[in-house]
């Protein structure tokens, strides 16, 4: 995993924030052609394939974008159940290869039942909004630095913006 070839290269300690990206969306979703209308889709998610193929992850066909405010509300839980990382893959995989609606509670649920995590106290955590205070100050967080595309990566005074090569998180960190 890159994060952990990070924190050995160069003893870091990495901090996830979250972003609000396009919170507008309603729970269902909407179509990728509703949310980008002058855009080529077809083109967008080539490109998207290319570079996630270059990075070895998995993309699938979505064709529709779901609200993540939820998942980055269980996703701070799941911060402090010890499984960051793997929630954060979970979420990712469930998205953005399997294209599923990450906003539904019943989806976040089984997600965190698939990685050994209690399900009922994750519902709770959703059904409460346990969370909702820590992903609004990061929200805001990413407003006063200026974040305005995920992934954003900050170090220092540097930022890194989109998918890109070790390398250049190397070159991000070493200055």
């Amino acid at each position: 995993m890159r994060t952990e070839q990070l924190r050995r290269e160069f003893d870091l300690q990495l901090r996830y924030s979250v972003f609000p990206l396009h919170p507008e969306t309603p729970q269902q979703g909407r179509a990728l052609t509703e949310l980008f209308p002058s855009m080529d889709i077809e083109a967008m998610l080539a490109r998207l394939r290319s570079v996630a193929g270059e990075l070895g992850l998995p993309l699938g066909g979505r064709t529709d974008t779901f609200n993540s405010r939820r998942a980055q509300e269980l996703g701070k839980w799941a911060e402090e159940q010890g499984q960051t990382e793997a929630f954060h893959r979970a979420v990712y995989h469930s998205y953005f290869f399997a294209g599923r609606n990450i906003a539904l509670p019943e989806e976040l649920v089984a997600i965190a039942e698939a990685l050994g995590l209690d399900g009922r106290e994750a519902r709770e955590v959703l059904d409460e909004g346990r969370f909702a205070a820590a992903v609004d100050a990061d929200w805001e967080r990413a407003r006063s630095l200026g974040v305005t595309a995920v992934p954003s990566f900050i170090y220092q005074e540097r930022r890194l913006v989109g998918f890109q090569p070790f390398e250049a998180f190397r070159q991000l960190v070493a200055g």
